[in-house]
């Protein structure tokens, strides 16, 4: 995958002790990943390098608005966002990222990238089911919506039902409650 300069980091020449870097993630950055389930993205990612003499510790904390659409009515809405994640780097033998907290770079690296972090730390901060707020609160008028509340059974006509039932179904009830 190729690499955008800007989230890469050359941690070689960093003093020991904290660093602090930002980032704003538009949408160029979502159009590089070619992932289309944002309509538009204004996040600022801050992260605080802690460069130690053996271990390098980061925190990415991702504040912002996404633009999503509804997964009940297909309408955009701004979602809000916030979201962190911290990451340690190790040095060892050969790259290896397969646990999830700790990145082992080869010895002799002097550079990190870190783009594929910050796009999972804004990716993984929206929710699973995303509903326009207007729904919750019932202020949003849509067309879907009043096709989906037409379509939905009446809990009266439920009701009046539960209240009709055959008289004989009704005394073999009792038999389970007089025990």
């Amino acid at each position: 995958m190729k690499h955008l300069k800007e989230f890469t980091i050359p941690f070689v020449g960093l003093k020991v002790g904290k660093h602090l870097f930002d980032f704003e993630i538009g949408n160029t950055f979502l159009d590089f990943f070619e992932y289309d389930d944002f309509n538009s993205a204004n996040v600022k990612v801050d992260l605080v390098l802690e460069k130690k003499s053996t271990i390098m510790e980061l925190n990415f904390k991702a504040h912002g608005i996404i633009n999503v659409n509804c997964d009940v009515t297909n309408e955009a809405y701004n979602q809000e966002i916030d979201n962190e994640i911290d990451l340690v780097v190790k040095f060892g033998q050969e790259y290896n990222d397969e646990n999830i907290d700790i990145l082992i770079l080869p010895h002799g690296e002097y550079e990190l990238n870190i783009q594929q972090y910050v796009y999972e730390l804004i990716v993984l901060a929206l929710p699973t089911k995303r509903v326009h707020p207007g729904i919750e609160d019932g202020t949003l008028k849509s067309e879907i919506l009043e096709k989906l509340d037409e379509l939905s059974p009446k809990t009266k006509d439920i009701i009046e039902e539960e209240e009709n039932t055959d008289p004989r179904w009704d005394s073999l009830k009792k038999l389970l409650t007089d025990k």
